[in-house]
C-alpha cells in the first residue's frame, strides 16, 4: 500500500488508498433442515484522489497492475466531481476490543449443532415454518492517505438469524442475535419468539381506524431511515430535509434520544474511525426529543461549513460492495435510549392497538419528508392488553414528525437489529387500514 500511495502521490493533489479484506463463513437451515454451508471470501482497494479540486476514483479486486489503477483514477477526472475538502491527518485513533480470536476456532459443525437444537425446540412448541442462518464473519480494514493517516482495524462477529413463519404465508416472527464470539442462543429471546408466535396464530380482522402501534425493534427503522435522511448533511445541503432551521427545537416526545455509538466495543462492529480516517465519537442527533446535531461526511462537512466527527462510510440505501462506493455521511452504530418499562408492560396497557412486528415497503413515501405508509409483516392486534391474533393485509401510515411526538411509553431495553440498536416503541393515534 505504501508504495501504492507513493506512486498515487506523484499524479495529483492528495491522495487516499482504502483496502478491505473480510471472510465468512454461513450455515442456513429451510423447514428446519440443513440446506446449505457457504463460506466467501473478498478484498479489495479503493483509490480517491484529488487534483485541483477535482475528485477522481477507482477501484479493484485484484491488484495485479497497480498503475492500471491509478491510471483509471485520473481518468475520472474528466468528470469534473468537485472536492474540496483536505484528507484527514489522522495519527492515532483509539485502540477497541473489535475481534476475539476465540471467533477463529469456531466450525460450521458447532454451527450446525446450536441450529439443529434450536429447530428442535421450535418444532416442539410451535407449527411454525423454521427459517435460520448462523455464521461468523471478520474484516480487516486499512486506511492510508497522503496527509500521513495509516489506520487499521479487525472486526469480527457470531451471528444467528431466526424465523418462525406461520402456515401458508409469509410473514413471521423475525429475531437477530449477534456476539463478538460464540454464545448459546439466550432462553429469554427463544422463548419471546414462541410465546410471540403461538399468542398470534389466529387471524384476526379488527376495524380500520386510529388506534396505538407498538413498532417493534425490527420495525423501528421504518421511523429511524427518516430520521437520519432528515439529519443527514446531505439532505440539508441538497435543501430536502424539513429540518434545515430547526437544532435547538424540540421535534419529537422528549422520550425519544438518538445517538451514535461507535466506540462501544462491547458490541461487534464498533469503529474508532470512519472509511474517511476520521476518529469517531458518540454524537447525539436527538436528546429528549430537541434535535441537537446533523451528521457530515468530508464532503458535506466542506460544503456546509462544519466539523466531520467520523460519519464517512461507504454505504448506500440498497446495500453495495464497500470498495465500489464513495463516502457518504452515515450514522453506523445508531441507537434509540431505552426507557423504564418492560415488553410485557407495554403489551398489558395497551386498549387498542397493534404490535408491528414487522413492514413491507419502508421504503414507500417521501422519506425525507418523513412520511411512511407501510404494510404489517406481520401486525399482532392487541385489545384491553391481551393478544387477540395477527392482522392480515393491514396498513400503518403516518409521518415520523408526527409519529414521535405522539410516544406513549419506550421499552426498557434495546435489541440488536440490522440497522442499529432499538427499543421496542409505543405511539398512540396512528392511522391503521385493515379490511374493514
Amino acid at each position: 500500500m505504501k508504495q501504492l500511495l507513493a506512486k498515487a502521490k506523484k499524479v495529483c493533489d492528495q491522495a487516499e488508498i482504502y483496502y478491505t479484506e473480510s471472510e465468512e463463513t454461513t450455515v442456513e437451515f429451510r423447514d428446519a433442515k440443513l440446506h446449505d454451508i457457504e463460506s466467501n471470501y473478498k478484498s479489495g482497494y479503493s483509490l480517491r484522489i484529488i487534483k485541483d479540486g477535482k475528485l477522481g476514483f477507482s477501484y479493484t479486486r485484484n491488484l495485479i497492475n497497480p498503475d492500471d489503477l491509478i491510471k483509471n483514477a485520473v481518468n475520472s477526472l474528466k468528470g469534473k466531481v468537485e472536492a474540496r475538502y483536505e484528507f484527514p491527518s489522522t495519527i492515532t485513533a483509539l485502540q477497541l476490543e473489535t475481534f476475539d480470536p476465540v471467533l477463529n476456532d469456531l466450525t460450521s459443525k458447532e454451527m450446525v449443532a446450536e441450529c439443529s437444537r434450536l429447530c428442535e425446540i421450535f418444532k416442539n412448541k410451535t407449527d411454525a415454518e423454521i427459517m435460520m442462518v448462523a455464521g461468523k464473519g471478520s474484516e480487516n480494514l486499512r486506511i492510508m492517505n497522503s496527509k500521513g493517516t495509516d489506520l487499521s482495524s479487525k472486526n469480527g462477529s457470531y451471528f444467528l438469524w431466526m424465523g418462525l413463519t406461520y402456515p401458508g404465508g409469509a410473514s413471521g416472527i423475525r429475531r437477530t442475535y449477534i456476539n463478538k464470539s460464540f454464545q448459546t442462543t439466550p432462553e429469554e429471546l427463544i422463548n419471546e419468539m414462541i410465546d410471540m408466535y403461538n399468542s398470534s396464530s389466529n387471524v384476526v380482522e379488527p376495524e380500520s381506524g386510529k388506534m396505538e402501534v407498538l413498532f417493534m425493534p425490527n420495525s423501528v427503522y421504518t421511523l429511524n431511515w427518516r430520521t437520519l435522511s432528515g439529519t443527514s448533511g446531505k439532505s440539508v445541503y441538497e435543501k430536502v430535509s424539513p429540518l434545515s432551521e430547526k437544532i435547538g427545537l424540540k421535534i419529537f416526545s422528549k422520550k425519544i434520544t438518538i445517538f451514535d455509538d461507535p466506540q462501544d466495543d462491547t458490541h461487534p462492529w464498533a469503529r474508532s474511525f470512519d472509511d474517511e480516517g476520521i476518529s469517531t465519537k458518540e454524537h447525539t442527533i436527538v436528546e429528549n426529543g430537541v434535535l441537537k446535531n446533523f451528521y457530515y461526511n468530508l464532503e458535506y462537512a466542506e460544503k456546509l461549513g462544519a466539523h466531520p466527527a467520523g460519519h464517512g462510510y461507504k454505504t448506500s440505501r440498497w446495500s453495495g460492495d464497500s470498495i465500489s462506493l464513495k463516502p457518504l455521511p452515515s450514522l453506523q452504530h445508531i441507537k434509540i435510549h431505552p426507557g423504564n418499562t418492560s415488553l410485557s408492560e407495554i403489551i398489558k396497557s395497551i386498549d387498542k392497538g397493534i404490535i408491528l412486528e414487522g413492514v413491507m415497503g419502508a421504503h414507500s413515501g417521501n422519506i425525507p419528508n418523513g412520511d411512511y405508509s407501510v404494510g404489517v409483516s406481520p401486525g399482532i392486534y392487541v385489545e384491553n392488553g391481551k393478544i387477540l391474533g395477527r392482522v392480515k393485509d393491514a396498513m400503518v401510515a403516518g409521518n415520523v414528525y408526527e409519529t414521535l411526538k405522539n410516544v406513549v411509553t419506550v421499552e426498557d431495553k434495546t435489541h440488536y437489529t440490522w440497522s442499529g440498536f432499538f427499543p421496542a416503541i409505543l405511539c398512540d393515534n396512528m392511522s391503521v387500514s385493515t379490511k374493514k
